[in-house]
């Protein structure tokens, strides 16, 4: 079986941050999460994650999924791979996979096709590659007639050897049994008395044993972050190979100021993208939608013709022929049906709000069931809350519910149940009924006369 080990040990002291390295994000994901769904992409499941600086930080964003192993001293990359020889010698058959946390842009092709590289040629190690434009300060490959004779940092290259472009990205496939074999031999005889695993190179070539070199496609393989700067062009990378895909796949930008969209967000043909729009984790857009300017989506999934201005919508589905804005705000567990209409300053909460339904402006409706062609006026409030428990409100089809309504849940109207302005409803009304609840207004003459009498007087003698 093949493994993967994954170097997520990094503490990034110029991140300013008392978090570990790779669970800084990219584009919404820990850097750590995009190595592995590309291992899982590829198809390698039995995966070690190697963690050192606040350790107990990675097990909690892992969860249980996956194994880990601390090295508790930082003694270099080979010495973070020997934690995990437990783990190797469990099933030594087949090839391990070497990859760091805090290299996000591996792909699912170049392990793949560098794994067919690594097999075909029956080599000991494989190093993943990339060519470079501007390769300083990275280690370079030397290739051989028969593969590679070891890797040149670049202090110790000399000047034929800094001309060299193909560089290491720090990736590797190991035969297993070789790779704890090779660990063994590791010595940490150098200045800065620590195990460097492109020593196994060295090693592996001096014992007679294959070692190759596969140069992805894939340049960005090398990207790393050391610093904020480093990770903020990280995302800028991100951000546009994403909104490539998406133009590529027929979705509109006139603009991408402010435009940020996962990659993990599925967008319809025809559909818009607006300046200042966020589309988040799940989300999934349909087809000729207008999504934004300044609208935040996450994990929504989204019909047809939805038109969206100014909006925060999360974990909810808006289906097709929707309108929803502006400053609106849809809660989790929402869905609204097609052809409804959302106005501005409206809030919704675990509801439903039915066909061709309308909610112009200001209202609060949550925790309710809304019928069809339902029209709710402004100021209306569905009071859920009593303090203890929550309860849900029902308003039937065609309903019309007049403005500053409150609705005292729980409490159900009828069909085509119509609520005069101002009415608090307190129990529910049964189909075709008018509710009215005004009570009998009062006039206290000479009110703010004494009231106010102290200060009437100080204006009366300016």
């Amino acid at each position: 079986m093949n493994k993967a080990v994954i170097l997520a040990g990094g503490q990034g002291k110029r991140m300013k941050a008392e978090m570990p390295k790779p669970l800084f994000k990219v584009l919404g994901e820990p850097m750590l999460e995009w190595v592995l769904s590309a291992c899982e992409s590829a198809d390698i499941g039995d995966i070690c994650v190697v963690k050192g600086f606040k350790g107990e930080m990675i097990d909690e964003y892992l969860g249980g999924r996956y194994r880990t192993v601390l090295q508790e001293e930082r003694l270099g990359t080979g010495h973070a791979v020997m934690q995990a020889i437990p783990f190797l010698e469990e099933d030594a058959s087949g090839n391990t996979l070497v990859l760091c946390g805090d290299a996000p842009f591996i792909d699912e092709a170049t392990i793949r096709e560098s794994l067919s590289v690594h097999e075909k040629q029956d080599n000991a190690v494989t190093v993943i590659t990339a060519e470079l434009d501007e390769p300083f300060g990275y280690g370079r490959v030397i290739r051989t007639d028969n593969g590679i004779s070891g890797i040149v940092e670049q202090n110790d290259a000399n000047e034929e050897q800094k001309l060299i472009r193909e560089v290491n990205s720090g990736a590797y496939w190991f035969r297993t049994a070789d790779l704890i074999e090779l660990l063994d031999k590791l010595t940490n005889d150098n200045s800065q008395n620590e195990y460097y695993l492109t020593d196994t190179i060295f090693i592996a070539v001096s014992e007679g044993k294959n070692a190759g070199a596969y140069k992805s496609e894939n340049a960005d393989i090398i990207r790393g972050a050391n610093d904020r700067k480093d990770l903020l062009e990280l995302n800028n990378c991100a951000r546009n190979a994403v909104i490539e895909k998406h133009l590529a796949n027929g979705v509109e930008f006139l603009c991408t100021d402010g435009v940020i969209i996962e990659r993990g967000v599925e967008i319809g043909v025809g559909t818009e993208i607006l300046p200042g729009t966020i589309l988040r984790k799940k989300t999934v857009v349909g087809k000729n939608c207008k999504i934004g300017p300044n609208t935040v989506v996450e994990n929504c999934t989204l019909g047809d013709d939805v038109n969206l201005h100014t909006v925060q919508a999360y974990d909810s589905v808006i289906e097709s022929g929707v309108k929803i804005g502006p400053y609106v705000h849809i809660r989790p567990d929402t869905t609204i049906k097609s052809g409804a209409k959302i106005g501005d300053f409206v809030e919704l909460k675990n509801s439903v709000i039915g066909e061709k339904t309308a909610i112009a402006h200001l209202a609060y409706i949550g925790d309710s069931d809304v019928g069809r062609r339902v029209n709710i006026g402004c100021g209306t409030v569905t009071v859920n809350y009593d303090g203890v428990a929550k309860s849900r409100c029902v308003i039937g089809d065609n309903c019309f519910v007049g403005c500053n309504t409150n609705l005292i849940a729980p409490v159900k109207l009828g069909k085509a149940v119509y609520t005069a302005a101002g009415t608090t409803v307190t129990k529910d009304v049964p189909d075709y009924a008018l509710a009215i609840d005004r009570g009998v207004m009062k006039i206290n003459e000479g009110y703010t006369l004494r009231k106010l009498k102290s200060k009437l007087n100080k204006e009366s003698s300016k």
